[in-house]
């Protein structure tokens, strides 16, 4: 049971529409959408989701609103732009976003809606477009215990794990140093994947072989088993440029806490190759191309 009475969502791209669609199924409660593609809003209307004109209806008619954006620069734009979420911020209206956004930036967006009497919370969410679809997502959530119960029930809808990280910006935090962990196992299963094959052993049956052993991994049985060793690097997935922008986010955090993380320095370096490559806009373990170049078969 939730004590809110209407959702609203801002953000319907390659995760942010199954996970709408999933609240407006599940949640029990009405959902007004808005993205600047009506697309998806079409889609979503078959599932009860109506299509607002503007972020100012948002925010004017909804006491949750969930944002699922590209970055934390868009967030910020959507909070604070001259008819943004702000401006029609009202006690004890919830944001929550669950994009991968800044530390600097949820917190200080935090303090902002505060001063409207509103509340902003982070919930990024982890897992693939696949989990998004089935609800299966894994959300790690950064604000006051309280509030976290309260939006629990409608985190649900769309995630079968849900952890509360502590204070606004915790969840964020989980979140980037999760997505840094997993870029830097892809990054090692490339370079694995590319010393086997110059050594004369099949990459297939080396990763195999990885689940059997203490080298089995998430991003090995998704990332090295259903994209690298098919060549499966589609468009429109996490593409190497969204995901340097959250590794970029890593690295802004590791620098303020006097970390050197030279293993994920190591991967924007591998980042920034592939988009030199032109590979910016294809899904991320696309890295394992540049990494041994001459096994890539041709487009």
């Amino acid at each position: 049971m939730t004590d809110f009475k209407h959702a609203g969502f801002i953000g319907m791209g390659v995760m942010g529409e199954p996970i709408c669609r999933n609240l407006a199924s599940k949640a029990g409660l009405p959902v007004l959408g808005y993205d600047s593609n009506p697309a998806p809003l079409q889609r979503l209307a078959a599932h009860g989701v109506a299509a607002a004109a503007s972020l100012a209806e948002v925010a004017q008619r909804c006491d949750i609103v969930f944002l699922s954006l590209p970055s934390g620069e868009v967030v910020a734009d959507v909070a604070r732009g001259p008819q943004g979420l702000l401006a029609h911020a009202r006690q004890g209206q919830v944001i929550v976003d669950t994009s991968t956004s800044p530390i600097d930036t949820t917190r200080a967006l935090a303090d902002e809606f505060a001063t409207r009497g509103a509340i902003f919370i982070d919930a990024p969410v982890a897992r693939t477009r696949a989990a998004a679809e089935a609800g299966t997502l894994s959300v790690m959530v950064g604000g006051d215990a309280e509030v976290f119960a309260r939006v629990r029930p409608l985190i649900a809808a769309f995630a079968s794990e849900i952890t509360h990280c502590g204070p606004v910006g915790s969840g964020q935090v989980v979140k980037i140093l999760n997505n840094m962990v997993l870029f830097e196992t892809v990054t090692a299963l490339s370079e694995a994947r590319a010393i086997a094959r110059r050594a004369g052993v099949d990459p297939k049956l080396l990763l195999e072989t990885f689940t059997c052993g203490s080298a089995d991994s998430f991003a090995l049985r998704n990332h090295g088993l259903k994209a690298m060793l098919p060549g499966n690097f589609p468009e429109k997935a996490f593409s190497v440029e969204y995901a340097r922008k959250d590794l970029r986010y890593a690295l802004a955090l590791a620098a303020q806490t006097g970390v050197d993380a030279s293993g994920a320095r190591n991967v924007d370096r591998w980042f920034a190759t592939a988009i030199d490559q032109g590979q910016g806009d294809r899904y991320f373990p696309v890295i394992s191309r540049s990494i041994d170049a001459d096994s890539a078969e041709p487009d």
